[in-house]
């Protein structure tokens, strides 16, 4: 039986979360979440974790631990996460099919939780 995960990572961002965990001491890996700010409505967080806390969604991957804050869940459901370096910017970068606008500088987005399809609910039930 497969396990559902919330989110997937790309290479590049497992890459990251390896180098992440790596250079910080005692990490257990990170936590994403989405917090009320920015133009556009929210934004993404992205936290070390030093005590996983039992109430996030766990994401295992060869490179490290991603853990989903609760409250994020449903927004972040299907996200695909990247690492990206560009000339402007480095950082992980959110493949979101639940990201209805972004702002003009991307550090902020609209969401929209996603739909429990029966599919969806089937998924979690055989995780």
């Amino acid at each position: 039986m497969s396990t559902f995960q919330v989110m997937s990572l790309t290479d590049a961002a497992k890459s990251r979360l390896s180098e992440i965990i790596a250079a910080n001491t005692g990490a257990q890996g990170i936590k994403i979440g989405i917090k009320k700010g920015g133009c556009a409505g929210m934004e993404y967080t992205v936290d070390l974790v030093d005590e996983p806390d039992a109430q996030s969604d766990k994401v295992e991957t060869d490179a490290g631990d991603v853990y989903v804050a609760r409250e994020a869940t449903l927004f972040l459901l299907g996200t695909e996460m990247d690492f990206e370096v560009t000339k402007l910017r480095t950082g992980f970068v959110f493949n979101n099919p639940n990201q209805s606008s972004a702002c003009g500088c991307g550090e902020s987005v609209e969401l929209t939780a996603a739909e429990m399809t029966p599919e969806m609910v089937e998924k979690l039930r055989a995780s």
